[in-house]
């Protein structure tokens, strides 16, 4: 490796770091749509988000959720399992049709009518419409990481292998 490709290796992981800032919720914008961002359970959230990691095949994404998943509250056997999808064993029925949603989402770019109607059983109107929201964001998240080559840091998970 030359040292300019060091310098273009950090330029774009500056660069990347400075678009991800942008790229979260701009929440003014949600709330003058009648929305309050982040109404979603933490644990469930990074449920949908790596799940859409794991779809987008995003390691870095994947790398960060772990740890934040972690910390909202999901069990390690739970964030191994997610690979696995909404039909491995183990899923509560909300759960798996969080899971659920997030394939449908990434398939067919809409959630059933199936799958919203255990989402409803829990969430309010703002929580349901969320749930496509939030999984859009990190697909362009991912779509931006994978394409821009951006390395997980040292010490963070990889992304898990598929089964053969």
């Amino acid at each position: 490796m030359t040292l300019k490709d060091l310098t273009q290796m950090f330029s774009t992981d500056e660069q990347c770091r400075a678009l991800l800032k942008k790229l979260r919720w701009d929440k003014e914008a949600v709330r003058e749509l009648g929305l309050d961002p982040k109404q979603l359970p933490p644990r469930d959230r990074e449920l949908l988000i790596l799940r859409t990691a794991w779809n987008c095949r995003s390691a870095y994404e994947w790398g960060q959720h772990v740890r934040i998943g972690l910390a909202a509250g999901l069990a390690q056997e739970e964030i191994d399992r997610v690979p696995a999808g909404p039909s491995a064993a183990g899923w509560s029925p909300f759960d798996a049709a969080l899971l659920g949603a997030a394939d449908e989402l990434h398939a067919d770019a809409c959630v059933s009518d199936r799958i919203w109607a255990v989402l409803a059983e829990r969430y309010d109107e703002p929580q349901l419409i969320e749930v496509p929201m939030l999984v859009g964001q990190y697909h362009m998240v991912a779509f931006t990481l994978n394409s821009l080559g951006v390395q997980r840091e040292p010490g963070v998970v990889d992304l898990p292998s598929r089964a053969p």
